[in-house]
């Protein structure tokens, strides 16, 4: 139980968890108005508009400069991380994203028949830079609104 209660008064982690859970939600609603149908499986997908990386990232790297200061070391690692996971959201899995479209249609083309959802390559598994943006800006969001609650 002392675990929980400690998980709990974790603020950086407090803040990137309701950053996670406002971006997820937000998923579904764009989608929503995107596709005009409701689907709940959007909460749970990765990739999109807007980036949960981002937002969780971002949140906790903000409120731990705000908490322990922008000076400390854990605030250095903390931004050395988000910068990774950007860059990360943005380059090396939005490429790999665009090449199982690629090869998605190679598969289609080789076998001249339509290849079932299932053994699809999945192709949205990174982040335009809107999107990173867009998540990052949520983040920042709520750490600034959490900060000024405490």
């Amino acid at each position: 139980m002392s675990l929980i209660i400690a998980l709990c008064s974790n603020i950086p982690l407090v803040t990137g968890g309701l950053a996670f859970l406002l971006s997820q939600t937000s998923k579904v609603i764009i989608y929503y108005f995107k596709d005009k149908e409701f689907n709940i499986m959007h909460f749970f997908e990765s990739a999109g508009m807007p980036s949960t990386h981002s937002a969780m990232s971002c949140s906790m790297t903000l409120m731990i400069g705000m908490t322990e200061g922008f000076s400390s070391p854990l605030f250095a690692v903390a931004l050395v991380f988000t910068i990774i996971v950007l860059y990360d959201a943005m380059g090396v899995r939005f490429a790999a994203g665009q090449q199982a479209v690629v090869l998605n249609k190679i598969i289609e083309d080789i076998y001249s028949e339509k290849v079932s959802e299932r053994e699809k390559m999945k192709e949205l598994i990174g982040h335009t830079p809107i999107e990173v943006f867009v998540g990052g800006t949520i983040g920042i969001a709520v750490a600034l609104i959490i900060y000024a609650l405490i």
